[in-house]
């Protein structure tokens, strides 16, 4: 069994979005009573999140942006765009989610654990660097990725994006970088409209990132032959030394916000095969973020199945 940490924070219910709004408190409240209840919890290694250095956050998004959020939160509930929300704790509670998910590298990178799993909000993949969306203030696993590459010793990154919105803000933040591996498999069309299989990168980076755009109603099946056969290859020619995960869990099919029809075994087999491509190419090094994921019993389970694999289920 690996030791698999799990991070996160009772303040990130604190990131409050008004009534109604799908990325709501509710989603981490139910997952935090949940979680103790399985079998899967006692062997998790529990790990606090730490502060971060904002000047890490600004090898992403610029200091006037950066100080742009921190102004929108001194009010409550103010919206950004149509859908992205702040209130009065949501500057503080951003930078709590993007040190969790250093942390969990810094962890991984230490050997204290394996591998690591951030249940965090607000999510991140959809933060450009100067634009928030999506529900998505800060990128939290482009930062990480940053961290990796300029303070940890790390040549090449991949992420895997298997949310089912495209991660439009983390493929802007490496479209030029050939370093870093963006995969990304995601209902299309859908929200944010961006991912098409032409959107290769751009300069160095061309090549660089593999956008897998599925049609509505795409199962379990469907997705581990995505991840079995373009996937594993495209990873296996990249061979990382760190693989990041923006684990979006609304591909369920029951989640309210898209039209696919994964279950949570196929979020385990995408687990699988993603952990072992970490094992062949970087010694297990892997750290998966909590992305979407808008039914609270399908995000609970699918969280569950995903730890219980990260741990070798």
């Amino acid at each position: 069994m690996k030791k698999t940490g799990f991070v996160s924070h009772a303040d990130f219910e604190r990131h409050r979005t008004g009534a109604g709004h799908p990325e709501c408190p509710d989603r981490l409240r139910f997952l935090s009573t949940h979680l103790p209840k399985t079998e899967v919890y006692s062997h998790l290694q529990m790990i606090t999140p730490e502060a971060v250095d904002l000047d890490l956050i600004e090898r992403v998004h610029p200091k006037e942006y950066i100080d742009t959020i921190q102004n929108a939160c001194k009010s409550e509930l103010q919206y950004l765009d149509s859908d992205t929300v702040v209130c009065s704790e949501s500057y503080r509670i951003g930078l709590l989610a993007i040190g969790a998910t250093i942390t969990a590298c810094h962890a991984v990178m230490s050997s204290e654990v394996d591998n690591a799993f951030c249940a965090v909000r607000p999510p991140g993949h959809h933060a450009e660097p100067e634009r928030a969306m999506g529900f998505c203030l800060f990128n939290n696993v482009a930062i990480a990725a940053k961290y990796l590459l300029t303070c940890a010793g790390i040549d090449k990154i991949c992420i895997i994006d298997w949310d089912v919105h495209h991660g439009n803000g983390t493929q802007a933040a490496f479209y030029a970088n050939p370093d870093v591996l963006y995969v990304s498999t995601h209902q299309h069309p859908l929200y944010p409209g961006t991912g098409s299989r032409e959107e290769r990168g751009s300069g160095k980076g061309v090549g660089y990132t593999l956008n897998l755009p599925l049609a509505a109603g795409a199962d379990d099946a469907r997705y581990d032959h995505v991840f079995r056969n373009e996937i594993t290859s495209a990873v296996t020619k990249f061979a990382p030394d760190f693989v990041l995960v923006s684990a979006g869990f609304d591909a369920h099919v029951r989640d309210p916000l898209a039209n696919m029809s994964v279950t949570e075994e196929g979020f385990a087999q995408m687990t699988r095969t993603v952990q072992a491509l970490a094992d062949s190419h970087c010694s297990g090094r892997l750290v998966s973020v909590l992305e979407g994921g808008y039914d609270l019993q399908a995000l609970a389970a699918s969280v569950e199945i995903h730890l219980e694999n990260l741990l070798g289920g």
